[in-house]
């Protein structure tokens, strides 16, 4: 019998929980990266996805439309920058900005990057069974942390 003491905690593990989610899909995802050969990480789909909405982008503007905090967004982006999938360039209007773009490197590899986000949706679907509630349980969830962050929420807990 396979002990977990996270899953036994039930809701009272749900961070932990989904962290650990998180964190097997991110390491499942950087294997099967390896296995094709392709030196990608699994959390830059978001931001050539966006690249290829918008075409230039600012480091702020990336960070605004994921919702990530711009020191993440800055390590993210420069290990993207370094790897040569994108180019900064400075804004012609306001120096203090750098516009980022994709290179042709990433432009090139986009038909296959394409590919592989249909495959990995299709894995994701066929492991939900076609369920898509998580999903609202997930917006739920930020909503309500949107509405009242969760240090509030505990430490009106904690009071009682």
């Amino acid at each position: 019998m396979e002990k977990d003491f996270i899953r036994q905690l039930g809701y009272r593990a749900l961070d932990n929980r989904l962290k650990r989610i998180s964190d097997r899909m991110t390491h499942d995802t950087r294997k099967f990266f390896k296995q094709i050969a392709i030196d990608v990480e699994p959390s830059w789909h978001l931001v050539f996805k966006l690249f290829k909405q918008h075409k230039v982008l600012t480091m702020v503007e990336i960070a605004e439309e994921l919702g990530y905090t711009h020191p993440s967004t800055v390590v993210l982006l420069r290990k993207m920058t370094a790897k040569g999938y994108i180019i900064a360039e400075p804004d012609p209007e306001d120096k203090r900005k750098q516009n980022l773009r994709l290179t042709q490197k990433s432009i090139d590899l986009l038909p296959e990057l394409e590919h592989i986000w249909e495959s990995c949706e299709r894995a994701i679907l066929q492991m939900l069974e076609g369920d898509l509630t998580i999903i609202s349980y997930l917006d739920d969830i930020e909503e309500a942390l949107k509405d009242k962050p969760f240090n509030e929420r505990f430490y009106t807990e904690y009071q009682k």
